[in-house]
């Protein structure tokens, strides 16, 4: 009995030997394969990194390329073009008094459409997150559809509906309110294409906040208004200023949608966009160069303010 001890305790240790030296083999060969990198059947390694390393600067490379020659380079084209006479030209073009009704149309037709679009936006939000409904898909479906349709047709079908010779826009024209060719009919396009910004701003955050304070709220004895304004306001407010901003910058540099609505007509229904494309086509250069860089000023505004009430994750 005690040989047999001794020859079973001889195994187990011969085991556990073996074992370890295994395992230390294989830490090994992991260090050795996660540095240099892969090895092969036949004891080579096969390096990896490098490739790696030039396949990112590559991939920098063709990114930054693409940017550069598809938005930077035209844009400080533009923006070199406009200086290249001195300020006098901007200032002179910039103070006339068709470019400064273009601000003008240009300012009144986004502020009201973030205006709307703000308040749909917020209440569609609410009623997509908090309520369930038959036809909650179709009406999310609805929202986005402004993203898929090209601006010009939502241009005329705003004529087919609200022209002078329709049902619609004939009844309204009679009690004296007219749309087409005037500032609602560019404020209604504007709307329509800037529709979905605020609502896909606002949603994530209402499903991520969740409603257990509402719910608390309403427990407390909180009306709904007093609810939405202690509560929910403050816990969308980043993502509601964010998506405001995105509706206002799309709504300052709308064109195709605003360009069939409001006729083109100068000093009437023209915003800065149809102001920089009439001025360029009269080849008056220096005033089209002055506005194009005003919306690019504009836009470059617009992209810091997104970047600071972006919603951190």
């Amino acid at each position: 009995m005690a040989e047999f001890g001794t020859v079973h305790e001889n195994t187990v240790r011969e085991s556990t030997t073996d074992a370890n030296t295994a395992n230390q083999n294989t830490t090994n060969d992991g260090t050795a394969d996660g540095s240099t990198g892969a090895t092969t059947r036949d004891g080579t390694v096969r390096n990896s990194g490098g490739s790696r390393g030039i396949s990112r600067y590559v991939l920098r490379v063709i990114a930054v390329g693409y940017l550069f020659f598809l938005l930077v380079l035209p844009v400080a084209l533009i923006v070199w073009r406009t200086f290249g006479d001195g300020l006098g030209p901007i200032a002179s073009a910039l103070t006339s008094p068709s470019a400064l009704h273009a601000f003008q149309v240009t300012l009144v037709v986004a502020l009201w459409a973030v205006a709307l679009n703000t308040v749909f936006g917020v209440g569609a939000a609410l009623l997509l997150v908090r309520h369930d409904f038959p036809g909650k898909r179709l009406l999310g479906a609805f929202i986005d559809l402004p993203m898929a349709v090209s601006p010009v047709v939502v241009g005329l079908a705003l004529i087919l509906l609200y022209g002078r010779f329709s049902p619609v826009g004939g009844l309204l024209e009679s009690w004296g309110l007219q749309i087409i060719f005037s500032t609602p009919g560019m404020v209604l396009a504007t709307v329509f294409v800037a529709l979905p910004l605020v609502v896909r701003s606002v949603v994530p955050v209402l499903e991520e906040l969740g409603d257990e304070q509402e719910q608390a709220a309403h427990t407390l004895g909180a009306s709904r208004f007093q609810t939405f304004l202690r509560i929910t306001l403050p816990g969308i407010r980043s993502a509601l200023a964010y998506g405001v901003v995105l509706c206002l910058a799309r709504s300052l540099g709308e064109y195709g949608a605003v360009a069939v609505v409001s006729g083109r007509l100068v000093d009437q229904t023209q915003t800065l966009t149809l102001f920089v494309e009439e001025r360029f086509q009269n080849f008056d250069q220096p005033a089209a160069f002055a506005a194009s860089t005003a919306l690019a000023l504009l836009a470059v505004v617009t992209l810091l303010l997104t970047r600071l009430l972006r919603p951190k994750d």
